[in-house]
């Protein structure tokens, strides 16, 4: 049975990751870009001071909403996940070096993307029986188009209720896991035949913690990611950094295989990556698996912000493409590429290659403190995408579905902290790129509504 998914699933997102959704994706992308005059650049400047420049400042917000900056973090918290450390580090050993700097152009791309989707669900938005701003692609398609594209709204909600239980929840508490077992194994602090009955007792605890945050609702969940994200994020930063330094004679020939590798892979994999295309399609489909840009689910938390410009919103979208694509998962790439450990490219890897090169540079003593970043990465994505999944999970049902969906969400930590995933990690790609499918029309529809929006801001 579980063959005969796998053989359905590698159809399906052969298609869905094919040539027309690169397309699709890439040509929004420029077409955003053309008609919002390249605000990626001309407002990034603004984007920065707008959130890097009020990170210690403190506002009173409307009860049922979050500030701004809570917005822009709990968007952070779920793009900053096991995409930038597992992610980063499959399309490296699929697509090769080059996978990195189609990364690099999704994200440019990517920018103008999530700026569109960020100000549209500001704009869009509505009120819900709580009181609670509610937002995305599902809001923005209902009230933004005509009665004939309302079908959309409903698949986009449908695949965001799939997405999350594998994306948002089992993959990344599969990672918390593996890090800590990773560090443990390292110090010989268990034994291998316990780390069965370990696991699950990591995975009763974190889905306590996830039912926790989540039931406490919106306000609950801001107050958590803007203490989270900045923390974990500068964390990483500071032990990536260190790896690149630390092995800054091998930098330049580093970058020169990402860029040349990224048109002819064959040179820097031994002829195990030869394809052009496929350094494009790993490149392209694990930069928004990360950052999510073209998905819509970033828009979803950034629409409870307590706002009424939704263009000063959508800068945030900018600096999240940024944050979580050009810097994070850039220095993923790094610490892999510039350690020297071995990548056995063609083959599939995860978190464990991203840990390797850490451990290749400090030594053995650093798997505790990349297994604490790696868990508080994890963390938050399944924090984030809760918030993603019950909004989706509103719109087709009603309010009163979010708390037994937020309940069931929270036990998934348990099946993904005990159980093989195997080829979850595809399939959850696969509908990553369904949901991509009805976000991409309505913002190809949509697209001159915002410029209007920029015009009138």
């Amino acid at each position: 049975m579980m063959d005969k998914i796998i053989q359905i699933n590698s159809i399906v997102s052969g298609f869905i990751w094919g040539l027309p959704a690169m397309v699709c994706i890439v040509g929004v992308g420029i077409l955003l870009t053309v008609k919002t005059n390249f605000i990626q650049i001309r407002k990034f400047k603004d984007s920065l001071k707008e959130t890097i420049g009020k990170i210690f400042s403190k506002t009173d917000v409307k009860e049922g909403t979050m500030s701004p900056f809570q917005a822009v973090c709990t968007a952070l918290a779920g793009t900053v996940g096991t995409g930038n450390i597992a992610g980063v580090a499959g399309a490296l050993a699929l697509g090769g070096p080059g996978a990195v700097f189609w990364m690099w152009c999704s994200a440019f791309l990517g920018m103008c993307t999530k700026f569109a989707e960020v100000t549209l669900a500001v704009h869009f938005r509505e009120k819900n029986g709580d009181g609670e701003n509610v937002g995305g692609p599902m809001y923005y398609i209902k009230n933004g188009l005509s009665k004939k594209w309302q079908f959309l709204a409903f698949l986009y909600a449908l695949f965001g209720v799939l997405t999350v239980f594998g994306t948002g929840n089992a993959t990344q508490i599969n990672t918390i896991v593996t890090s800590i077992d990773s560090a443990l194994l390292n110090y010989n602090l268990v034994d291998v035949s316990k780390l069965e009955h370990l696991n699950l007792v990591i995975g009763i605890v974190v889905a306590a913690c996830v039912a926790m945050v989540l039931l406490g609702g919106v306000k609950r969940i801001g107050q958590i990611t803007e203490r989270l994200v900045p923390f974990m994020a500068l964390f990483y930063i500071v032990l990536g950094l260190g790896v690149v330094i630390l092995n800054i004679n091998v930098l330049p020939s580093v970058l020169k295989m990402i860029v040349v590798g990224a048109f002819t892979p064959r040179a820097f994999t031994g002829g195990m990556v030869g394809s052009f295309f496929i350094a494009l399609k790993r490149g392209v489909s694990r930069g928004i698996f990360s950052n999510e840009a073209g998905l819509g689910t970033g828009s979803i938390a950034h629409a409870c912000a307590d706002t009424e410009n939704p263009v000063k919103q959508g800068l945030f979208g900018i600096f999240e493409v940024f944050m979580d694509t050009i810097i994070i998962c850039t220095l993923t790439a790094l610490v892999i590429l510039c350690s020297g450990v071995s990548v056995n490219y063609g083959a599939a890897a995860g978190a464990d290659l991203t840990i390797s090169g850490f451990t290749a540079t400090y030594g053995n003593w650093v798997s505790i403190f990349t297994a604490v970043s790696l868990c508080c990465f994890a963390f938050s994505t399944i924090i984030g995408w809760g918030l993603y999944g019950s909004r989706c999970i509103e719109f087709i049902c009603g309010n009163k579905s979010v708390r037994p969906f937020l309940v069931v969400y929270s036990f998934v930590s348990i099946v993904g902290a005990t159980m093989d995933l195997g080829a979850l990690w595809d399939i959850a790609e696969t509908f990553n790129g369904l949901m991509a499918i009805p976000n991409l029309i309505a913002l190809l529809l949509l697209s001159n509504v915002v410029v209007k929006l920029i015009k009138g801001e």
